[in-house]
């Protein structure tokens, strides 16, 4: 019993943490290459950005959750790297500067997904907002698995009634026009034209709502495998938009607790990396506010969180619909979520006539990746039942839990054991099962950055792991998610 609302837990997780978006400070480094500790330049200046407030969004009404149905086909694709039409120059903002391109191929129709659109916006009382935090989760109940997939703010798309404009744009664009659904309808509508994903049920959520919901739920421990430094607001309380209140702050390696301000400022901030190195920040906090939930009295905190979220999240999702998700499938762990990321070279930048920097769709990668993104995965039903005790050769606190995260990502199940000695110069995979599958173990190895000369052999039918994994002194934890989605 304890174990069957994982599935509703998992939604309500993601639902929770579309992280928002407004970060005052320098221009982002679109260019940085991620994973990379950067330091302050000590000529650097930083000037915050002023930011806009937001309209007043209307309440969507509840609805029902959808019968599971095969997911329809795209009608139109937002643009291709190889092939670039031809622009006029404009005085309104790039809309309707390019003729939208031909249409993706069909995607299977024999997929049967419920598709959640999680939205992270900087929507305040009065004024304009954008949406620049979307991530897809697609939820396939009769293979126990979900997908992420993020989407950068910048993709360049065509906008049902609009035109060829960011995608960051469509919510607001159909709140103001009174597009069918309002801004969710034709971001979804967005979605499903340009990418092919059908959208079931989105959810909005907004900084002091995320904020509240971590802090529900004692804060989340993040596994932070690459060392990120960024500008960080001194206190919460302090008014961002004075630049004598922020300072660079540093997290990782390590398993890191954040409270509510220091989880949104992991998954929103971009001034010393990109919106891709973003995204993936953002699916780590998905991940740890599930795993926390896990470790909580997930049942008696469904109430205070449901409430939480009523207040600070504009859904489509009532209660009703949660529990309903409850009874789809027992038990799920973090080996049964795949990422994905829209980024090069699914992508290729492109800057517009009038000045903004965008993203060009690279059609044929990009439909590949969604075709796998959408399809179950036989490779990650085989992994997630080899459990892989993972034990710390080393005097270095959280290696093991690095590791065991890092295997996750690959679709391995992974358990925590303490190891014989902490002197392991050399990290190890022993395997331990009877039929010694070198595919299998050549899949381990590459997830966690090992090769065959770390492989010790020795057949054991009465060993209750087929491997155990000794992390050594030469283990290196930083890795990049989007290789290794099973």
């Amino acid at each position: 019993m304890k174990t069957q609302p994982r599935l509703a837990w998992i939604i309500l997780a993601l639902v929770l943490s579309g992280c928002g978006s407004y970060v005052p400070g320098p221009t982002p480094v679109q260019d940085g290459l991620p994973f990379i500790l950067v330091t302050k330049n000590p000529e650097a200046t930083f000037t915050p950005t002023p930011f806009q407030p937001a309209p007043p969004t209307p309440t969507i009404p509840p609805l029902s959750l959808p019968t599971i149905q095969p997911t329809q086909t795209v009608s139109q694709a937002a643009g291709t790297a190889t092939t670039i039409p031809a622009m006029t120059p404009t005085n309104t903002a790039d809309v309707n500067v390019v003729q939208p391109p031909a249409t993706f191929p069909p995607l299977a129709s024999d997929q049967e997904t419920i598709n959640f659109l999680l939205i992270g916006s900087d929507k305040r009382p009065g004024g304009s907002f954008r949406t620049d935090t979307l991530v897809i989760a697609i939820l396939r109940p009769k293979d126990n698995q979900v997908t992420l997939i993020s989407i950068p703010r910048d993709l360049w798309v065509n906008i049902p009634t609009w035109g060829m404009q960011r995608i960051n744009t469509a919510y607001q664009h159909g709140h103001l026009y009174g597009y069918p659904g309002g801004g969710p309808g034709l971001l979804a509508d967005t979605v499903e034209n340009n990418l092919g994903i059908r959208i079931d049920h989105t959810a909005m959520v907004e900084f002091n709502g995320f904020r509240q919901i971590v802090d529900t739920l004692g804060g989340i421990d993040v596994p932070v495998a690459c060392p990120y430094t960024d500008w960080h607001l001194i206190d919460p309380s302090y008014d961002p938009e004075n630049e004598n209140n922020w300072s660079l702050y540093t997290v990782g390696p390590g398993i890191v607790h954040m409270d509510g301000d220091l989880s949104l400022w992991y998954a929103r901030s971009r001034m010393k990396s990109s919106d891709f190195d973003r995204g993936r920040r953002q699916q780590e906090v998905l991940r740890s506010i599930y795993a926390r939930t896990l470790t909580t009295d997930t049942l008696g905190k469904i109430p205070q969180l449901y409430q939480d979220m009523n207040s600070v999240v504009t859904t489509d999702l009532g209660l009703n619909d949660i529990l309903q998700l409850a009874s789809l499938a027992p038990g799920m762990t973090n080996a049964n979520i795949r990422s994905y990321y829209i980024q090069p070279p699914l992508v290729t930048p492109w800057i517009t006539p009038a000045g903004a920097s965008v993203l060009l769709i690279n059609e044929a990668p990009l439909q590949q990746m969604i075709q796998q993104a959408m399809s179950p995965s036989p490779r990650a039903k085989e992994r997630e039942k080899l459990l892989i005790q993972v034990e710390n050769g080393t005097i270095a606190p959280d290696l093991d839990s690095l590791a065991a995260s890092r295997l996750n990502y690959a679709g391995f199940a992974a358990t925590l054991a303490p190891a014989d000695r902490k002197d392991y110069t050399y990290s190890v995979l022993i395997d331990l099962t009877t039929g010694q599958d070198y595919a299998q173990r050549a899949g381990i190895l590459s997830s966690v950055g090992l090769t065959n000369i770390s492989v010790i052999a020795l057949p054991d039918p009465a060993s209750v792991v087929p491997y155990r994994l000794i992390i050594g002194t030469d283990y290196q934890p930083c890795f990049n998610p989007k290789d290794l989605a099973p």
